[in-house]
């Protein structure tokens, strides 16, 4: 995964981190390159200047500095060579490549009737490093589920940003289209899902290809806005269930309340640091007045990222789960009682 970013990367800049150390390369979640200020690392809460030789380093003045020409080359390999073409993602300021990798811009904000047309002078990227962990998911999906109906909860996963809500959203649609046991719970019979991936995070597409594994009976709509793409999937696509990342617009709840009431089980996420904060988000709130989601999934606000802080019901009881080596979510578990980790 590491390599695959550096591929990105222009020569200077990734000849410096070729030659990070390993325990740092193995946790990267992010890579901060700004023009003529240090190269930055960031992972789990930690970070890392990065200078010439690749060593690590706390000192701003020893780190290596990308230059403009560095910057312009990395915008040129982004936008395939065309930044025309890219206008809309760089209104929204990020630019996703393939592997699912997001990289976020930051520059001048050229604006047209007071809202953003587009960025210029781009001079700030973030890359965003996207992980796939199969079988993450596997001991959620349990909690999950609804004996009465046979198919998931209408679910949200609550977490603030760079959490792991995205990696374990990709592997609840992995499992459910594969199907399976685990937990004691049966659902053996694959079911068909849809997934409306905005960002491209989801499924990391390439020419409508999915390159992560999001399950055999699974359909992707890639770069389609939210609320559009679930009314298509719906109309066109047929789903058993609907997964969506980052629900935020009015327009985004009133398409999930739509799937809500065709029968579709729907499995979101939101940014929020727990139910009651998503709750408070007025373009959400409807989805809450109208109990539509019979599970809420909170991941930890710190520490390790991925971790499964609680699981509540509807009626916001927290439900419990087996905490056994190989039996929670993932191979990892927190210390903390109750809490496992993706």
């Amino acid at each position: 995964m590491w390599n695959a970013v550096l591929d990105w990367l222009p020569g200077a800049v990734r000849a410096a981190l070729a030659r990070l150390p390993s325990e740092w390369t193995s946790r990267a979640e992010e890579i901060r390159i700004r023009d003529g200020r240090p190269l930055e690392v960031v992972a789990a809460h930690d970070f890392t200047f990065v200078d010439p030789t690749g060593r690590p380093t706390r000192d701003a003045e020893a780190a290596f500095r990308p230059t403009r020409d560095d910057c312009l080359k990395l915008l040129d390999r982004v936008t395939n060579h065309s930044v025309y073409t890219m206008e809309e993602q760089l209104r929204r300021g990020y630019i996703t490549v393939a592997g699912g990798h997001r990289i976020g811009l930051a520059g001048r904000a050229a604006l047209e009737d007071g809202r953003i047309r587009t960025l210029q002078h781009i001079g700030g990227f973030n890359v965003r490093i996207a992980r796939e962990v199969k079988g993450c998911a596997r001991s959620l999906v349990p909690l999950l589920w609804n004996a009465e109906t046979s198919m998931p909860h209408h679910t949200l996963i609550v977490s603030p940003p760079q959490r792991g809500k995205t990696t374990l959203l990709r592997d609840a649609a992995r499992t459910l289209s594969a199907g399976g046991w685990a937990g004691g719970v049966r659902y053996d019979r694959a079911r068909k899902v849809g997934i409306v991936d905005e960002r491209s995070e989801i499924a990391a597409s390439v020419d409508g290809r999915p390159t992560f594994d999001v399950g055999p009976r699974t359909d992707v709509l890639d770069a389609c806005p939210k609320a559009e793409g679930m009314m298509l999937m719906i109309r066109a696509l047929s789903p058993e269930v609907l997964v969506v990342d980052e629900l935020g617009r009015p327009e985004d709840a009133e398409a999930a309340m739509e799937a809500v009431h065709a029968g579709i089980a729907v499995i979101a996420t939101a940014h929020g640091k727990d139910a009651s904060d998503v709750r408070r988000r007025p373009s959400l709130a409807p989805l809450f007045e109208a109990r539509a989601f019979g599970r809420i999934v909170i991941l930890a606000p710190s520490g390790p990222s991925g971790v499964v802080l609680e699981v509540r019901d509807g009626e916001g009881r927290r439900l419990s789960w087996p905490t056994a080596p190989g039996v929670g979510i993932g191979a990892g578990h927190s210390e903390r009682k109750g809490a496992t980790s993706c």
